[in-house]
């Protein structure tokens, strides 16, 4: 296979300055991470998300809990137990038209939400209007209590556009709250990032895929992050409120609900050995080495 010049701008792996992929169990096998993100965000992703789960591949789920779809995520998840469930921890409500808020009553963690009680849509605005960090605490733990309030058996912990994890005093609350609950978070394990293939066209993600995950080279612990829904109504209409995102992002989430269903995927995967692993797994193992990755976020996360 190969990619086109923009396909091959966009996936990569993602190595700190000298260093070799994590290899925690220490038998030279490669091992992947397939984690969906946005889980419960509406109707459309659960679809797709519960499409993947029967047809495709994934190992790992990160569920948004301030959006009103939550109840039909868990429900999902509840059928798919082989699946890693953890919270994306949200500070942000980037869809213009459709906005979500804190967990916790607004008025007690003022300083992370608009005039109308909704998270800022980016992260410049979250930072301008100095979000205090007993309001990020306050909200993040009450978050993941309300996942284990739905019954959700939580293996790990992440950050939705980065927001959470953004500054070193933000990553100590991810830490303590992880701490706290026994749980993982995702990227401290020292993945590497496999197969990016978030801004790629959505007529060419599905080869995208299919190359990043074919020019793994090495041992070590890779992790590939999706974003699936489907292609109807709901999606369609939604507007991110970062001019640099994908769109139509209905067009790029269907496209990426495709990649994951392919036969071909577990073809690459079966002939290059990969072994695939969910944050569960990680959890049982090596809790005790989590560390914090000193990683730069993104410009463009999700």
């Amino acid at each position: 296979m190969r990619l086109s010049p923009a396909a091959l701008l966009a996936v990569f792996l993602v190595l700190p300055s000298g260093a070799a992929p994590a290899d925690l169990f220490g038998d030279g096998e490669i091992r992947l991470i397939v984690r969906c993100d946005d889980i419960g965000m509406n109707h459309a992703t659960n679809m797709a998300f519960e499409r993947v789960a029967r047809e495709g591949i994934v190992t790992a789920a990160s569920v948004l809990v301030t959006t009103p779809w939550l109840g039909e995520a868990v429900e999902i998840l509840r059928r798919h137990p082989e699946i890693s469930a953890g919270v994306h921890l949200c500070l942000n409500a980037e869809w213009l038209n459709y906005r979500w808020g804190p967990v916790t009553p607004w008025t007690e963690v003022p300083s992370l939400v608009d005039e109308w009680g909704h998270f800022w849509p980016t992260r410049a605005l979250f930072n301008e209007h100095r979000p205090r960090l007993e309001d990020i605490e306050r909200e993040l733990r009450a978050q993941v209590d309300l996942a284990l309030r739905h019954g959700l058996r939580l293996a790990y912990i992440d950050h939705h556009m980065g927001t959470a994890g953004e500054t070193p005093e933000r990553q100590d609350i991810l830490e303590r709250i992880a701490r706290d609950h026994g749980i993982g978070i995702s990227r401290w394990y020292g993945e590497t990032q496999a197969a990016n293939i978030y801004s790629v066209s959505p007529e060419a993600k599905t080869e995208a895929l299919l190359d990043g995950l074919a020019a793994i080279t090495g041992p070590g612990l890779y992790l590939a992050v999706m974003h699936v829904a489907l292609d109807h109504p709901e999606m369609a209409v939604l507007q991110d409120a970062h001019p640099w995102a994908p769109s139509p992002v209905s067009a790029h989430r269907q496209a990426e609900t495709e990649a994951l269903c392919d036969p071909r995927l577990r073809q690459i995967i079966d002939s290059r050995g990969i072994r695939l692993v969910g944050y569960n797994t990680l959890r049982a193992r090596f809790l005790d080495r989590v560390r914090n990755p000193n990683f730069d976020v993104p410009a463009a996360p999700r």
